[in-house]
């Protein structure tokens, strides 16, 4: 009898669960012991009129509320029963961008911080998404064929893929750079073919590149600044440090001053007296 009402009130509890306007709410379970649902949120990805957009029209399925515990993995395994899926990313939020982004490295990207997510999963035919829309559940992630590791497995598994791969790590970087190299040398060469020649609207662009390359500083000139540096601080850092040494620095100046004004005027006295011309 306790059974039988724990899953009336699970069954009304699921149908009392409204969906945002334009959504179709499908439940979700992590496993068969579980007996709360989860719901999934999906609709059809749609854009504003005349925004340009590389998700594809009509076969794709924008997913809201995606838990911590699907990886895309796991929400492909979910909606595959709809059709064949092309593509599927998971992001921390919608994104407004033309596209999806470029492929992420392993290496250099932190990982997402965990929650819930959002997800564009691309059909091959746009009857995907209607079969995804009509779907009921409550679907099952984590199965006897399939299980989603958790607690002290799960740890075990996310320390394992944080021990990098010494040459995956090194084809990679090589790679990178073989590209960036590539890069610059192309907008280098652009730049060459460019320079002097006017645009359609008879503007020269000029730029900032020197005609001669700066050389390359070696380690015994830098550490020769370095030591130049070194001195200057510290005659900056012992000048005037006792009152005595910035009384005696002001009397040297006030000293100095008295004797350059008695100088200049012995000068302009001499020039008087120089002077020949004496009209009375």
């Amino acid at each position: 009898m306790v059974a039988r009402r724990r899953k009336r009130a699970a069954r009304a509890s699921e149908e009392a669960i409204p969906s945002p306007p334009g959504y179709s709410a499908v439940p979700v379970k992590f496993s068969e012991k579980q007996q709360a649902c989860h719901h999934l949120y999906v609709r059809e990805h749609r854009v504003r009129e005349g925004t340009k957009s590389a998700w594809p029209p009509k076969r794709t399925l924008f997913v809201l509320n995606v838990p911590p515990y699907c990886t895309e993995e796991g929400l492909s395994r979910l909606l595959s029963p709809c059709g064949h899926i092309q593509s599927l990313e998971l992001q921390e939020k919608p994104v407004l961008a033309e596209g999806p982004e470029e492929p992420k490295s392993t290496f250099f990207h932190p990982k997402p911080v965990p929650g819930f997510r959002v997800a564009y999963v691309v059909f091959q035919k746009a009857g995907g998404v209607m079969a995804a829309l009509a779907l009921k559940g409550p679907l099952l992630v984590s199965t006897e064929s399939h299980p989603v590791k958790t607690g002290v497995h799960k740890w075990i598994s996310d320390y394992a893929d944080s021990v990098l791969d010494p040459e995956a790590l090194r084809v990679e970087v090589d790679t990178f750079m073989e590209a960036y190299d590539k890069k610059v040398a192309e907008e280098e060469t652009k730049a060459k073919e460019e320079e002097g020649v006017p645009d359609e609207e008879g503007w020269v662009k000029v730029t900032r590149r020197g005609r001669r390359p700066v050389l390359p500083r070696t380690e015994a000139a830098s550490l020769r600044v370095l030591e130049r540096e070194k001195r200057k601080r510290a005659r900056k850092e012992l000048l005037n440090f006792y009152a005595w040494q910035h009384r005696e620095t002001k009397m040297e100046h006030l000293a100095q001053l008295r004797k350059k004004f008695e100088e200049d005027k012995q000068r302009i006295e001499l020039m008087r007296a120089q002077r020949k011309f004496r009209p009375y």
